[in-house]
């Protein structure tokens, strides 16, 4: 299977767009995963505080973004995830993976994951388990 997965590998970093979506101030969870990411190898562009969804979506295109990691604290996920996932359909980018964390209930991230959400993750998880996932998506669905 090594072989498998050694074939599928891409020859560009994977580009990630990290964002905090709304009025939340806190973000130092959202640098750490950034910074865990461009320690993996990927691009990584952090777009700030206070984002909208709208601003969070032109982003993603204009830097052709493959994933978009909302980090949202605010309770405001139910909203501002399918938002975002929307706005990317709405400009021709539903391909853009769009994943994320925060302070999410499991019954709304099984919720939003039907709604074509990637995995979601909580306060705690480790990072190498949030790059592993985004990896393995980039192998299953990118190509060079």
């Amino acid at each position: 299977m090594m072989a498998v997965a050694d074939a599928l590998l891409l020859t560009r970093p994977i580009r990630v767009l990290v964002a905090k979506p709304g009025l939340d101030g806190h973000d130092r969870g959202a640098k750490v995963v950034a910074a865990a990411l461009r320690d993996a190898g990927m691009e990584v562009i952090y777009t700030g505080l206070h984002q909208t969804p709208e601003m969070i979506a032109s982003a993603a295109v204009q830097e052709d973004a493959d994933v978009v990691g909302l980090s949202i604290l605010s309770g405001a996920h139910m909203t501002l995830f399918p938002r975002v996932r929307q706005l990317l359909v709405d400009q021709g980018r539903g391909d853009i993976l769009v994943t994320g964390g925060g302070i999410i209930p499991q019954e709304d991230m099984a919720a939003l994951q039907a709604q074509g959400i990637g995995r979601l993750f909580g306060p705690g998880t480790p990072t190498a388990d949030l790059i592993a996932y985004v990896q393995d998506w980039a192998r299953a669905n990118l190509r060079n």
